[in-house]
């Protein structure tokens, strides 16, 4: 396969989901059910469909829980592997660089787990210009400030306005963690074995350089961030629209 086609992504799955208990007190968030299968689900299937193989899924809260359920991926003609963090989860960046020597890959696709999007991943398995390419959605009202602005050349920006969302969904090259240590705020997490940090500030020091560009997405999208979404969200797919 050309280096150039990306194969392989990282799930996110390894957050406490604080905001989800009790629903998370004994079921991590990206397993809860949503539309009749896992939220976690219906990622691999759009991933497989797409023409991934490889799947690596960071896991902590309740990690035990995440191979019965999914297994190795055969069933979604996957390979899925198991990024472990430990009792205490590693935070995006953190989580991302641990999980680097498992995957084996100088570029590849990272969808949050507990996120909901009607996105076609065929589309995404071409390598970033930059280090980074992002999907940003419209800002939704829990988090109306957004992130990130995106100019009219497709470049992504910390600073500018109108600002939209990070939508959890973005291609990388593992060079935007070289050299991660000097690009965050030095503190005992990141100086921790193995590091805490989150990602935002390595993509803000490569957006000063121009090295993230992103796309808008206007179809569906939704962050499971409170049970209340999670039951409006599933009402919606078991809802057939006309």
């Amino acid at each position: 396969m050309s280096d150039d086609v990306l194969d392989s992504a990282i799930i996110l799955a390894a957050g406490l989901g604080e905001r989800m208990r009790p629903l998370t007190t004994h079921t991590p968030k990206p397993l809860l059910y949503c539309g009749g299968k896992r939220l976690i689900e219906w990622h691999l299937e759009a991933l497989a469909r797409a023409g991934f193989s490889r799947v690596i899924i960071n896991i902590s809260h309740l990690a035990e829980q995440f191979e019965p359920a999914l297994g190795d991926g055969s069933r979604w003609g996957l390979s899925i592997l198991y990024s472990h963090e430990g009792a205490i989860p590693l935070e995006t960046g953190g989580g991302i660089w641990h999980a680097l020597p498992l995957l084996q890959r100088e570029q590849f696709l990272v969808v949050n787990g507990d996120v909901f999007c009607d996105v076609d991943f065929a589309n995404w398995r071409a390598s970033p210009a930059g280090l980074a390419r992002l999907l940003l959605v419209d800002n939704p009202p829990q988090h109306p400030a957004g992130d990130f602005h995106l100019d009219q050349f497709g470049q992504v920006f910390a600073e500018g306005s109108p600002k939209l969302t990070y939508s959890g969904i973005g291609t990388y090259r593992s060079a935007l963690w070289d050299d991660w240590q000097t690009q965050i705020a030095t503190d005992e997490a990141s100086l921790a074995t193995p590091p805490r940090f989150k990602l935002a500030p390595l993509l803000r020091h490569a957006m000063r350089t121009a090295g993230v560009n992103g796309i808008r997405h206007d179809g569906r999208w939704h962050d499971i961030g409170t049970p209340e979404r999670l039951y409006s969200l599933d009402a919606e797919i078991q809802t057939p629209r006309r």
